[in-house]
């Protein structure tokens, strides 16, 4: 009999700071890491991180069209606006975002805002390394840097929904 993995009972434990990781642009900084998806594990529909959103910094407005998006707040505070309704967030809360809804998280507290995040299906992990820089676990952040200016075209490819016109 053979020693071959059962897929069915497939588990995995990712340590902190061993996953792929990249630092992020303006309006975010900080940065993400992108520890479980189709490319280390034998599961296709979804892939899961972390992503560290300093004080002050904000995920842009935007939305999926064929994603869904749910978030638990490790620590920090801040408020999340999905389709112009906003709530305050803070360590323990869960938010789910469906598909086409616009969001934009806002990291309002004094301290840096650790997020969990899984995203169905996946899509999300090849945003990162499209706008990102391969981030160096240990080494400093880098000066605010601004996204690349081809960020309208990876938006369309990984089918995106644009901010609502202010």
């Amino acid at each position: 009999m053979s020693e071959e993995p059962n897929f069915g009972r497939w588990s995995a434990v990712v340590a902190p700071d061993t996953s792929t990781s990249w630092w992020q642009p303006l309006p975010s900084s900080g940065y993400v890491s992108v520890a479980l998806s189709p490319e280390n594990t034998p599961y296709d529909d979804f892939v899961s991180g972390m992503q560290v959103l300093p004080p002050g910094r904000s995920i842009r407005e935007h939305g999926h069209q064929r994603n869904h998006e749910l978030l638990f707040i490790h620590k920090g505070t801040g408020t999340v606006t999905i389709e112009d309704k906003t709530d305050a967030i803070g360590p323990g809360s869960i938010v789910l975002f469906g598909r086409h809804a616009r969001h934009y998280l806002d990291n309002t507290g004094d301290t840096d805002m650790h997020i969990f995040w899984v995203f169905m299906p996946p899509g999300l992990d090849d945003w990162f390394p499209a706008v990102g820089r391969p981030r160096i676990i240990g080494e400093p952040m880098p000066e605010p840097f601004d996204r690349p200016e081809d960020v309208g075209a990876v938006q369309a490819k990984l089918r995106f929904v644009p901010p609502m016109p202010r």
